[in-house]
């Protein structure tokens, strides 16, 4: 019982600090309300931007392929778990993103970690944004690549960084996510394809928080500002409403991928339930500006109201909405309170972002009412005579 005993003192250590996570269970389907604990609160804090996790018709599409093609794809792709749905599926999500070929993978974290270890190596280098999801920095880890971080957001940074280190490289590959999750950023795409063309770089660029909410169509922010990367990535459990991941690029790129990711070789296949829905989602994703038009409107007043009240939110053009407190125990604090008054807002605390910056993340969806945002700012603003307590 020694090693036990070790790690209940590891997690007492998370408790003091303020890092220990206790996850609230959900009663019934995903939704602009959820019912948690046997009370209806209003839910801010989802991926399921657009709002189509229980859309009738993703639903009715995962319950044929049930009945049709079953549940379990039996192995992985390389084996005998490769069906019709995934053949069907990365055809379209290719399409969609304007790229040759798409590969599936089972997870959006799967895909970056496999996608960065199978591209890069010993002898390579991959130069990653100091911000970038922890599945695009586990890839780089794996890889075995020498990895070298830029500042947030800094193509000056990230151009330091290629003319001292990228001589010295076999490959070369840059990584970052285009809408950052926990910032509601984007990256400067256009900056870093240009970096990537004159270094004779890779440019990977995960989609996952602005795939079907920015961009022509949903495409993403690449296709919002014209930028073609070597690499998108894109999962399918956010906007999409489903689950799953796609990493599309050119077909060299993506077979080299499908032979090489460990991720995608030793895993078993998607289930074709949830291709089937992805597949369903795609065209009520490719035709729901007006969707993406009223999720946007949510988020700006959601901002615009918290910063009336005091909180520190940035004004940006982003259904995220990080409320920067700071302290881990006074933004839980902060988070029960709103809870308290029927608004379920998560905290979030390092290590998903750096040390002094923990926040509350408000992500409206498209299909929250006005009185839903009404009901939000109501809540907040009963918590606002405590905000200097809050660190806020």
């Amino acid at each position: 019982m020694a090693f036990d005993n070790q790690i209940a003192e590891a997690l007492r250590a998370l408790e003091a600090a303020g890092l220990r996570r206790h996850p609230r269970q959900i009663q019934g389907a995903q939704g602009p309300e959820l019912e948690i604990d046997g009370r209806r609160v209003v839910c801010l804090c989802s991926n399921n931007y657009l709002g189509l996790a229980s859309h009738p018709a993703i639903v009715q599409a995962a319950v044929q392929a049930a009945q049709e093609e079953g549940v379990g794809s039996g192995a992985s792709r390389l084996i005998t778990g490769t069906m019709d749905a995934h053949a069907q599926a990365e055809a379209a999500f290719s399409e969609f993103v304007g790229a040759a070929e798409a590969v599936l993978f089972s997870t959006g974290y799967a895909a970056n970690l496999g996608a960065i270890q199978a591209l890069v190596g010993d002898g390579d280098a991959v130069f990653s944004d100091a911000l970038n999801h922890a599945s695009l920095i586990d890839g780089c880890r794996l890889s075995r690549a020498r990895t070298y971080v830029y500042r947030h957001g800094d193509p000056g940074h990230l151009e330091e960084l290629l003319q001292a280190h990228r001589p010295q490289a076999r490959r070369a590959l840059i990584a970052t996510d285009s809408l950052f999750s926990m910032d509601g950023v984007t990256a400067p795409v256009q900056e870093l394809e240009r970096l990537a063309r004159n270094f004779d770089a890779g440019l990977l660029v995960d989609e996952a928080h602005a795939l079907g909410v920015l961009g022509p169509m949903g495409r993403g922010v690449c296709a919002e500002q014209g930028v073609a990367p070597d690499l998108i990535v894109g999962t399918l459990g956010k906007s999409f409403g489903t689950a799953g991941a796609f990493v599309a690029g050119s077909g060299a790129l993506v077979d080299f991928i499908r032979n090489r990711a460990r991720s995608y070789v030793y895993s078993t296949a998607p289930s074709p339930v949830l291709v089937r829905a992805a597949l369903a989602a795609l065209p009520l994703v490719r035709d729901a500006d007006d969707r993406r038009t009223q999720l946007l409107l949510h988020a700006a007043r959601l901002g615009a109201a918290l910063r009336e009240l005091g909180f520190d939110v940035p004004d940006i053009r982003s259904q995220i909405l990080p409320v920067f407190v700071g302290d881990n125990d006074r933004t839980m604090r902060l988070s029960h309170e709103l809870f308290e008054r029927g608004v379920f807002v998560q905290g979030i605390r390092p290590p998903t972002v750096p040390v002094g910056t923990a926040r509350l993340r408000l992500t409206p969806m498209a299909t929250h009412r006005t009185e839903h945002i009404d009901r939000a700012i109501g809540a907040f603003a009963a918590s606002a005579p405590k905000r200097e307590e809050a660190g806020t």
